[in-house]
Formats: C-alpha cells, sequence, structure tokens
C-alpha cells in the first residue's frame, strides 16, 4: 500500500489544494532524459550534442529523431565499444579525437554539450573535467559543456533541465544598474516564441527568452531578473537561476487560454502593466481561441482521463482539460509534483482529483483497467498494449514534441487529445 501525503496550499476557485497525493516506488516506464537532445538540437540552432554512450543510445536518438535525410543533424553518439571496455584504450583520449574530428568536419558548432548516459564505463569518466579541458582547448570558438541524459538520474524531459542548468553559469552577468527584464525559461517552439515576443513588446515588457536560438546570444542575468517558467519540468534550472539573483513570478503554465492569460498577467502584475491594456492586447488571440475551443469542446466535454506519469506537464493539461474542455479526471500521475512550481495549477484543479506522484507501473495499470477511462495518456511502451485492450490511448511524448503553449495553440492542444476519440469512433464505425 503506498502512503497518502496530504498537500497543503490555499485554494482558488475552489481547486483541490488539499487533495493527498498518493506517492508510488516501483518499476517506471518512461524514456531516459536523452530524449531531450531531441527539440534542445532545433532550438540552439549552432550547438551540437555528443551523447557519450552505447549503441543502444545511438539507437534511441536516432529513433527519436526520425530519420533526417534531408539535413545533417546537431547530435551524434560517441559510441562506447569493446575496446573501451576492454581497457585498450585510454577513454579520455578517444573522446578528445572524436570532438576534434567534429569541429574540424564541423566549423559552424560555437557550443558543444557533452552528455553522459547510463553505461558503467561512461559513468566512471569524468565528463565535467573532459568538457573543461576541451573548452580551453577550443576557446574562444567553441564553448564545451557536460550534463547527464543518463536514465538512471533522469527521466525524459529532465534532460531539458540538466541542460538548461548546465548553462545558467555561462550567462553573463547584468549590470547592477540595469533596468528590470524578463526572462522566459524552457525550450518553446520558434513559433511560439515570436508569438510571445510580439505579446511582450505591445505590453511594453522587456523580455528574453532562454535558451536562446545561437549560443552566442545567452541572456544577462542579475538581481532586477525576473524569470517566467514556461515548461514544469525545469526545478534544477530554476534553483540555478535564483543562485545567479534571479526572481521568479509565480503563475500557472501557459497552456490554454486561461493558462495563457494568468502567465502573461504574472508578468504584468511584475512590471506594472494593467490588466485593462492586457485584455486589449489579447483580446483578438482570446477570441480566436476560444472560437476554436468550442468545437473541440464538443467532442471532449464529459469525457474521462486517466494520467500516467511520464513528463510533469500532466498537471498544467490536467488542468487545462477540465476547466476549459470540461473534461472529467479519473487519475492524474505526474513523475515528480514540484509544489512550489505547480502551486496555482492544482489550486485551479476540481477538488477531489486523485494526483500520483513517481509510479508503479502495476498498481496504476490495476487502477487504469478498473475505471475504464475514455482516454488515456501514457508512455509509448503502455499504449500498444493499451490498445489492444480496448483503451483509447494518447503518446505523452507528442505532447513535448508539438507546440502547445498560447493562445494560437490552444485548439491543437485540444485536438490532440479528441483525435484519438475521433479515431476509436472511426475504427468502430
Amino acid at each position: 500500500m503506498s502512503p497518502v501525503i496530504p498537500l497543503r496550499l490555499q485554494p482558488q476557485d475552489g481547486g483541490c489544494s488539499d487533495a493527498p497525493v498518493l506517492r508510488e516506488r516501483g518499476q517506471r516506464e518512461v524514456f531516459c532524459g536523452l530524449t531531450g537532445i531531441i527539440w534542445l538540437h532545433r532550438k540552439i540552432q549552432d550547438a551540437f550534442f555528443l551523447v557519450v554512450g552505447s549503441r543502444t543510445c545511438a539507437h534511441l536518438i536516432q529513433s527519436a529523431a526520425g530519420v533526417m535525410i534531408f539535413a545533417e543533424p546537431r547530435f551524434a553518439t560517441a559510441i562506447i565499444d569493446e575496446r573501451d571496455l576492454a581497457g585498450l584504450a585510454d577513454a579520455n583520449e578517444e573522446l578528445d579525437r572524436v570532438v576534434t574530428r567534429l569541429l574540424e568536419r564541423r566549423p559552424d558548432i560555437k557550443m558543444l554539450f557533452l552528455v553522459g548516459s547510463c553505461p558503467s564505463e561512461v559513468i566512471k569518466l569524468d565528463l565535467s573535467r573532459a568538457a573543461s579541458r576541451l573548452s580551453q582547448r577550443f576557446n574562444p570558438h567553441v564553448r564545451v559543456l557536460n550534463y547527464s541524459g543518463s536514465g538512471i538520474e533522469t527521466t525524459f524531459t529532465q534532460g531539458e533541465d540538466a541542460c538548461l542548468a548546465s548553462l545558467v553559469p555561462e550567462l553573463p552577468a547584468a549590470p547592477a544598474s540595469s533596468a528590470t527584464e524578463l526572462m522566459v525559461v524552457g525550450t518553446l517552439a520558434d513559433v511560439v516564441e515570436d508569438q510571445f515576443a510580439r505579446v511582450f513588446d505591445q505590453l511594453g515588457i522587456p523580455v528574453r527568452f532562454f535558451p536562446p536560438r545561437q549560443a552566442n546570444a545567452l541572456p544577462p542575468i542579475g538581481a532586477h531578473t525576473r524569470y517566467l517558467l514556461a515548461q514544469p519540468f525545469l526545478a534544477d534550472t530554476a534553483r540555478a537561476l535564483e543562485g545567479r539573483g534571479a526572481q521568479r513570478l509565480p503563475a500557472p503554465f501557459p497552456l490554454g487560454v486561461e493558462g495563457t492569460m494568468a502567465w502573461l498577467a504574472a508578468a504584468c502584475d511584475a512590471f506594472g502593466v494593467s490588466r485593462t491594456r492586457l485584455e486589449a492586447v489579447t483580446a483578438a488571440a482570446r477570441e480566436r481561441a476560444g472560437t476554436a475551443l468550442a468545437r473541440q469542446r464538443a467532442q471532449l466535454e464529459n469525457k474521462r482521463i486517466f494520467f500516467f506519469p511520464d513528463s510533469q506537464l500532466e498537471v498544467p493539461l490536467a488542468r487545462f482539460l477540465s476547466r476549459e474542455m470540461g473534461m472529467q479526471l479519473v487519475e492524474v500521475g505526474t513523475p515528480y509534483l514540484h509544489r512550489q512550481h505547480l502551486a496555482e495549477e492544482l489550486a485551479m484543479l476540481p477538488a477531489g482529483t486523485r494526483l500520483s506522484e513517481g509510479q508503479h507501473v502495476e498498481n496504476q495499470l490495476d487502477r487504469c483497467h478498473a475505471e475504464q477511462p475514455d482516454i488515456v495518456v501514457c508512455g509509448l511502451g503502455l499504449a500498444n498494449p493499451l490498445e489492444a485492450q480496448g483503451l483509447t490511448t494518447k503518446w505523452a511524448i507528442e505532447l513535448v514534441f508539438t507546440p502547445i503553449q498560447g493562445f494560437d495553440q490552444a485548439a491543437d492542444l485540444a485536438e490532440l487529445f479528441s483525435r484519438p476519440l475521433t479515431r476509436r469512433l472511426k475504427l468502430a464505425a
């Protein structure tokens, strides 16, 4: 029997602030943090991600990325093979050789990440020292950093957290006399970033985005920096930013009309922008989103949904689906429940929502089968078996790969959940 831990937050809008949280520890079914490379390498356009790992790591990255025939990718795997395992080669010398060859071949690389994985020979290798050594060697043309994407240490989206946390010490210090500036933290698709940049510009709020699109465009940071999290899985990054003097603006996450409006309102409150101005600037986008969401709500309203823990996006997604789409939350599972970062989200969940933290996959499967929800959000490894047993599923990984933040993406986000239900109806017909 898993223990029930009370969660105490100030309730808002009749939320589930006092709902118990079921803490589960057992077998997990998740991807490792290496997966984050797939969206990170698209964001930082002159960075390269070199995984130090096994052939399994290489297969995972290539499978997640798809077949990239028409473009040379900015990620690769330095494979630990039999010669390395037998101790016949010096791992540091081999790594230096691979990096040197890579940078000679790819002079466009301005930032190189050495990404650790879980094979024992990689764990024994001091990649932080290797990164420091190589950074000195290739300075100032290439900055070399390292982080761990090991499945032992990270799960799925935590790879981005580890990557961004490794970048924080590289951020330039903002002058003490500088004006207060906003930093949006978390990888966003370029189209979403451009939309938010336009809104903040219309609001008169100076903003920078982290990570940047170019390695030499790292935003300055200091006591005058205020930051908004765009993703709920950046705990280590947030801690590192606050260590540099930045202050987090508490807010829900920008999913759906309500979440995006509250997220922008947090910035407006911090920068002295009136709610009247915010409503005027966002009126057209909110109207478009509301019209598009009404069509999706007709398909989703009163449908029952079950979340397996996967990406840490589960709580904001549950809030959006419940409040804006009228769905019923059977269970909201998440790998880790950051009570401070999710306080505003938790307070907006319906009273009595079942929350679970961590994973014991057999127990969760039993609860899922007992509830027979209309749709299940889960990882790829569970989706096919559940589909074979008659349940409709949504791949959790697609919710990370797809642009879902902001007003203009709200209907696209809702459609990610309505599409599997529509497919099930068509198959049944």
